[in-house]
């Protein structure tokens, strides 16, 4: 029942008013903790997933808002126990968690969700039928500081929603990876700069900080023909086509679209798919294997990062 654990409490409670959940409680071994977001959601309080579940056998479906390093501890007994699970980014702290993580949701015929939120942006949802054939993305992702998520660096706190996002919309293998990365004002990495290479040929820019002094959630990519800007913040996209004329010498004309946009909070969504997965045992949106995908890259980035700071002779 950390920040993040809140919200998914909160957003349960409102599904429940809905007729559509029925949230049954919090876990959080600070008691004192559980206790005061039981209350406010009207659910009960318990010290322990252990506790929870010898208490209440009929519950089906859990969010693991943990700290990273607990997700496989977490997830693993809640799917043993036959609940489904929906696992907060990063997927696990290694890809060998990771892996378990599958091999336990395969062998107990669980629905497991990772919680990749950006696929949910209503920005990121709308931009889906444009994409073709994406050939350059430069992407930004600044935050102030806060003591928040500083059990892992930046590039798996905040740099691995756009990069789920890029792997999504390009659908190729890595093929090179550039990456710069500092510790400012916390133990770990808190900005990092990177440059990835598809085998498609398409090379994708990241910048992601948790000590600016704003706070910046852009991306954006060229396709032939297109230039395409999402903003998540504003849950906006703006489409700038060129065509020519029928002469060849003509000037390109630039038009400017702005696909339809459904608004909706992304947690929201995020959990309503979560569900709908979990009542027809269909295949989550954002799959464990995605989720492995967008963690094997962000390790890559960090074991980058920490090779070139060897090169410069700084500490990474």
């Amino acid at each position: 029942m950390g920040a993040f654990g809140r919200n998914h409490a909160r957003v349960y409670h409102s599904l429940q008013q809905a007729g559509s959940v029925r949230l049954v409680g919090v876990v959080d071994p600070d008691t004192s903790r559980a206790d005061s977001v039981a209350h406010e959601f009207g659910c009960k309080a318990f010290g322990s997933v252990f506790q929870m579940l010898t208490t209440h056998s009929e519950v089906q479906a859990a969010s693991v808002a943990v700290p990273t390093v607990l997700h496989l501890e977490v997830a693993r007994s809640l799917m043993e126990a036959g609940v489904d699970v929906l696992i907060e980014k990063p997927l696990a702290a290694s890809l060998a968690e990771a892996d378990e993580l599958v091999r336990v949701a395969a062998e107990h015929k669980r629905i497991a969700q990772v919680g990749h939120l950006e696929r949910f942006n209503p920005a990121v949802r709308a931009t889906l039928p444009v994409i073709r054939k994406p050939m350059f993305f430069e992407v930004h992702r600044l935050s102030v500081f806060t003591p928040r998520a500083l059990d892992v660096d930046v590039v798996l706190d905040l740099m691995i929603h756009d990069l789920d996002i890029v792997l999504t919309f390009v659908q190729s293998q890595v093929k090179e990876i550039r990456a710069v990365g500092l510790p400012i004002l916390s133990g770990k990495v808190d900005i990092a700069n990177v440059r990835v290479e598809f085998e498609s040929g398409c090379v994708a820019n990241f910048t992601a900080s948790r000590v600016s002094t704003e706070r910046v959630r852009k991306l954006r990519f060229f396709q032939e023909g297109q230039y395409i800007s999402i903003d998540y913040g504003r849950q906006d996209v703006l489409v700038f086509s060129v065509g020519r004329g029928e002469q060849p010498s003509a000037n390109p004309q630039i038009q400017v679209g702005k696909p339809s946009i459904v608004a909706e909070e992304p947690l929201l969504a995020e959990i309503k798919a979560f569900l709908e997965a979990v009542g027809s045992r269909t295949d989550p949106v954002v799959s464990l294997e995605d989720g492995r995908k967008a963690l094997a890259l962000a390790l890559e980035i960090l074991a980058e990062i920490v090779r070139h700071a060897g090169r410069i002779g700084v500490t990474a």
